[in-house]
């Protein structure tokens, strides 16, 4: 409901209807009628987290308690946030219209680094604190998940608990805890106290940190009630989980404007730079009938015309071939369409082809990660260019003249050899087109390259890898350009100064905190927008606490080196990762989780068991 203080704003803004809420399928309560307000908060535009699936399950999941109200919030656009600080208006839920700073439970989903400042933007605009221990009263408890929560020291001096893992069913248990302590007249300590019992809650207040002469990390205490180790937490049984029946339809078009349905989460490959496919072990998988249930039903609730499977690789699912079937038989004449992205080259079947072709054909992407066999076996993708050109040559016979390929740059053991062998693989997958005789007729090919700039991330094989500095990525960038022979080749890839950032942060410690803020300070925020950023206001961040960035993103840590995510536990044994980095060094392959398990011990998560170590 917008407030009319609110509504005489928008005639001043661009895309006005990110502020209004009022979409089809929000859902309105009334605030007499619930015991608990819940500001779900996206520190991004409202095109990007109107985007997340996270965002729709953890709103819909919520909201399914009668006692309990969660509304959407998004980080403001320059020109609101100007307006809204000039008038003094507070940052609202969009569902009510109320300020958030008056709701119980304010949670943040942290998708990427980059989205860091924006979390504290959005809490001074909420006219609270940024600080968590400023914050004295009980409510609202500021909690935080997502996967940048596998190591979440940047951010501890803001957020008073951090949810690890899947978020379905903690968050229920914290709000039952919440509204029991609220009930109560609880201080927010005895809160806080009860809530570090809870498993997958990490309260960042409960442990201490101490550092050597050289910078690194000396010792973690625990205190009060806080465990030593904090075990993510994840869902069983996900055939029977929450699933959200209907989405909130926007106003606007935003990134990902369709149903997404989702298959399974996990994943089998072991890409050893790939931080997803570790976090978010062991796979678990829906039945082939429970996505196309869900998928029909979200379709006939919001009118998309487009659905969307998410997995981390969507060819990898056992019942994808039964899935598209049963898809196809009622969404092809409701004239539907069904994208599969995350396909891979060394699965993608003829029967799979064949149903592809039944709907309408947008590009093909697939990704290879690097040019050279010998790089590719060092990161354990497990592709051959063999692989890479027989799936070229079906999706060409089968009338797809578009193909987007996804390389990393900056790599471990990368040489300018690998280099070149991005441009090389391209062209021949240009030329595999032009020498196939079932082409499309009259058509050209365009091939696109997307090159991403390699970060560590931890609870990988690679977290103790040093990340290429800025210079070192742009001399690769001109190096790559100058290999590209044709125009049917286009090439995008990454800014390296927020590529530097990014590794920062993933990597950093609670001396980052102090930064985060100046920088915040400086009137950084939107870091992941290239109209935002702004890298001279953060090396004046990082200059005025002494913090050297390339501490962090720069530097080749030993195994024997304690780091900031080791007290969490994500199922993925140190010794398994120490293991698999030296085989990355070797450029030898590890086999994926359904021919041989290789004991990373993310199936004890889940009641299973995983073979020993040797």
């Amino acid at each position: 409901m917008i407030k009319p203080e609110v509504e005489r704003l928008l005639g001043r803004v661009q895309k006005p209807a990110r502020y209004t809420g009022g979409e089809l399928n929000s859902v309105i309560k009334k605030s007499e009628d619930v015991r608990f307000r819940y500001a779900f908060c996206f520190p991004d535009s409202y095109e990007i987290g109107m985007s997340h699936l996270g965002m729709k399950i953890l709103y819909s999941a919520a909201n399914a308690r009668d006692d309990t109200w969660c509304e959407r919030v998004f980080a403001p656009w320059d020109d609101m946030e100007k307006e809204m600080r000039k008038n003094g208006i507070l940052l609202y839920g969009l569902e009510s219209g109320d300020e958030i700073r008056s709701f119980d439970m304010i949670g943040f989903t942290l998708m990427y680094e980059m989205c860091y400042t924006n979390v504290l933007n959005m809490l001074d605009l909420a006219g609270l604190p940024v600080r968590s221990r400023d914050r004295k009263d009980l409510t609202p408890i500021v909690v935080a998940g997502g996967p940048c929560v596998c190591n979440p020291e940047p951010m501890a001096e803001f957020i008073d608990l951090f949810l690890l893992g899947e978020g379905e069913e903690v968050t229920n248990e914290v709000i039952d805890l919440l509204l029991y302590h609220k009930e109560k007249g609880s201080d927010k300590i005895d809160f806080l106290r009860d809530a570090a019992k809870i498993e997958g809650v990490y309260v960042p207040a409960f442990y201490d940190v101490s550092y050597n002469d050289d910078g690194t990390l000396k010792e973690v205490i625990n205190r009060e009630t806080a465990p030593k180790t904090v075990k993510k937490r994840i869902i069983s049984d996900f055939d029977g989980v929450f699933y959200p029946d209907k989405f909130v339809v926007p106003f606007i078009e935003v990134v990902h404007d369709r149903v997404v349905s989702e298959i399974f989460r996990g994943c089998i490959r072991g890409c050893r730079f790939c931080q997803a496919g570790f976090i978010y072990r062991p796979i678990r998988e829906k039945s082939a009938d429970t996505v196309n249930r869900q998928a029909k039903t979200l379709c006939e609730t919001t009118g998309y015309d487009e659905i969307s499977l998410c997995s981390l690789s969507t060819s990898d699912y056992t019942e994808i071939e039964e899935l598209i079937h049963k898809l196809f038989n009622w969404a092809i004449p409701e004239k539907i369409n069904v994208s599969l992205p995350s396909l891979r080259v060394d699965n993608f079947s003829d029967e799979l082809m064949e149903e592809l072709q039944k709907v309408r054909r947008s590009g093909l992407t697939f990704a290879p990660e690097a040019g050279t066999q010998r790089l590719r076996d060092a990161i354990n993708k497990n592709v051959t260019e063999q692989e890479v050109i027989r799936t070229a040559e079906k999706a060409f016979a089968g009338g797809w003249t578009a193909v987007k390929l996804y390389f990393m740059m900056g790599l471990p053991t990368e040489t300018e050899e690998d280099i070149e062998g991005i441009a090389n693989l391209a062209q021949t997958v240009v030329n595999t087109f032009y020498r196939n005789p079932d082409k499309p007729k009259g058509k050209g090919v365009t091939v696109n390259i997307s090159v991403a700039s390699f970060v560590p991330k931890p609870h990988t094989p690679f977290q103790w890898e040093p990340q290429d500095t800025g210079d070192m990525l742009v001399e690769k960038q001109k190096h790559l350009l100058e290999c590209i022979k044709t125009h049917k080749i286009q090439v995008s890839y990454h800014e390296s100064k927020t590529s530097l950032l990014e590794g920062v942060f993933a990597r950093g410690d609670r001396k980052l905190c102090d930064v985060i803020e100046s920088a915040w300070k400086k009137g950084c925020k939107f870091d992941s927008w290239d109209e935002f950023f702004d890298f001279e206001k953060w090396k004046e961040a990082f200059s005025e606490f002494g913090v050297d960035p390339a501490f962090y993103a720069n530097r080749k840590r030993e195994f024997s080196e304690l780091l900031p995510w080791d007290m969490f536990d994500y199922g993925i044994r140190r010794k398994f990762l120490e293991k698999e980095n030296i085989k990355a060094h070797r450029s030898e392959t590890t086999p994926h989780c359904r021919i041989k398990c290789a004991g990373c011990g993310a199936n004890k998560l889940n009641g299973g068991k995983c073979d020993a170590l040797s």
